[in-house]
């Protein structure tokens, strides 16, 4: 990205301004609304018809009939006008300075209409004439949770997060911002980009690896126009901060949508798949699978032991019943990661202590009959200090064995309280990656406000033994690239 493109592009995701043209009653205002929480400045309406005026003056927004009528500068527009005018306002935000635009109109190139095409052809002749920073169009533009900035007024906002998410699709933006953080998955910046008619999607790579609020990139693409700039990018991205990719339209009839959907050209999985792993950047598979890859990089890396702390792929596993041993171990090493014997020394200390009616020390741990299906938080502890001590184990996953200890939790939630204590003190001291497992089971009521629980003291915790294998896989195939280990 050029010094002047970065600057252009910094003042527009950090407004201390904001615009809103064309918001209306017949959407409730959804703009205005979704930004009535922005904090850094002031909040204004551009809207001509005069039925709509009152009701957006009644929101306690300043409205004018002109663009150019708005006072001091314009750091930020969202763009929300008929398809036949949107050129013709672009332009007005052209003459008036403004840092960025982002235009949610859609029908233009990626109808394969001419009218599209000859439409959104004019607006990126204004936007490089006029030096516009344009985001879109097709697009939800911005989410800023800590300047109170949103695609969707369901989004949370206040204290800033630490993923950056950029998106093809206005509807998987939002719902990272929302499902990521019913996961302890805080967006720092999030932008929904659309058809990247001016900008594209190495723009904002190259943006969040140098925001220092964004600690992982994340994004959903569909395609991209310049290759090997987009490698660059993502190579660059990747050496300095993780890099999760969830790539859309990897099946036939999935790049058909694509190019209906944002107009861009779908590149098969293959290849796109050798891509993403060169660069050192990750891969993911759904929303759900970004997040947890995500979940994993933040929250499972180990509070101490250096930068090759989380290299290795000897997992100790720690389960509640026989059957659980068996299908947790099935998991990890399905993800490919390595289920070991423990060394001589942990076999004699698990002896000594470990209770092997309806139990087993092998790895897994059985240890549902040793620490007590309330979760004994000494010989817990204890546990895991022999797993830190083993040199054949590098990381360590635990099942919370919902089943059995949800309704208790619901009952007295102390009970939940003392085991959340021994996982932290394990997760903060522990130089191993660490993952908890919190399955649905029966009672998924109890088991959501255990999760939220967890996730409030900084512990990665999944829904399934398949979730957390696949998510810790990748996120320690990332800490060994960066190590050259692969």
């Amino acid at each position: 990205m050029t010094n002047d493109r970065h600057r252009d592009l910094t003042r527009a995701l950090n407004p201390k301004s904001i615009v809103v043209v064309g918001s209306k009653k017949a959407d409730a205002y959804m703009w205005l609304r979704n930004y009535a929480t922005f904090t850094a400045g002031p909040l204004y309406s551009v809207q001509i018809d005069p039925n709509e005026i009152p009701g957006i003056e009644a929101m306690g927004v300043t409205n004018f009939t002109s663009l150019m009528d708005v006072p001091g500068d314009v750091d930020y527009v969202m763009l929300a006008v008929p398809r036949p005018v949107a050129a013709r306002v672009l332009a007005d935000c052209a003459k008036k300075g403004v840092g960025g635009v982002a235009l949610f109109t859609s029908g233009f190139a990626e109808t394969g209409e001419d009218e599209g095409i000859k439409l959104q052809e004019q607006l990126l002749q204004i936007a490089r004439d006029g030096n516009v920073t344009l985001i879109g169009p097709n697009c939800m533009g911005l989410y800023n949770r800590r300047l109170g900035i949103r695609q969707s007024a369901e989004q949370g906002h206040g204290e800033a997060g630490d993923v950056g998410f950029i998106s093809q699709s206005g509807t998987h933006a939002i719902n990272f911002g929302l499902v990521g953080e019913q996961h302890g998955v805080r967006v720092s910046t999030s932008v929904s980009i659309g058809n990247c008619i001016v900008l594209d999607v190495p723009d904002y790579i190259d943006y969040l690896a140098d925001d220092p609020e964004t600690k992982v990139i994340a994004m959903y693409i569909e395609g991209v126009k310049d290759g090997p700039r987009f490698v660059r990018s993502l190579r660059r991205a990747a050496s300095m901060k993780p890099v999760v990719v969830w790539k859309g339209g990897v099946t036939d009839a999935g790049a058909r949508a694509t190019a209906s959907h944002t107009g861009s050209l779908a590149t098969s999985q293959a290849v796109f798949s050798a891509i993403v792993r060169q660069a050192g950047a990750l891969q993911a598979d759904s929303l759900e699978d970004t997040i947890d890859v995500v979940k994993a990089l933040l929250y499972a890396s180990p509070s101490s032991g250096g930068p090759l702390a989380a290299t290795g792929r000897g997992m100790g596993l720690m389960a509640m019943t026989g059957g659980q041993s068996v299908v947790i171990t099935d998991a990890f090493v399905n993800a490919g990661l390595d289920v070991p014997r423990l060394s001589d020394a942990s076999y004699a200390e698990l002896k000594s202590f470990f209770n092997i009616v309806g139990g087993s020390y092998q790895n897994p741990l059985d240890m549902g009959g040793t620490i007590g299906f309330g979760g004994s938080a000494g010989t817990l502890a204890r546990l895991f200090g022999i797993l830190d001590a083993d040199a054949n184990i590098d990381a360590v996953a635990m099942e919370m064995a919902s089943g059995f200890l949800a309704r208790m939790w619901a009952a007295n939630p102390a009970s939940l309280d003392g085991l959340l204590d021994t996982l932290a003190a394990h997760r903060d001291a522990s130089p191993k990656p660490f993952v908890a497992v919190l399955q649905p089971q029966h009672v998924e009521d109890v088991v959501h406000q255990a999760r939220m629980r967890v996730q409030e003291r900084g512990i990665a915790v999944f829904a399934s033994f398949d979730r957390a294998a696949r998510a810790l896989a990748r996120a320690i195939d990332y800490h060994r690239f960066r190590a050259g280990l692969d």
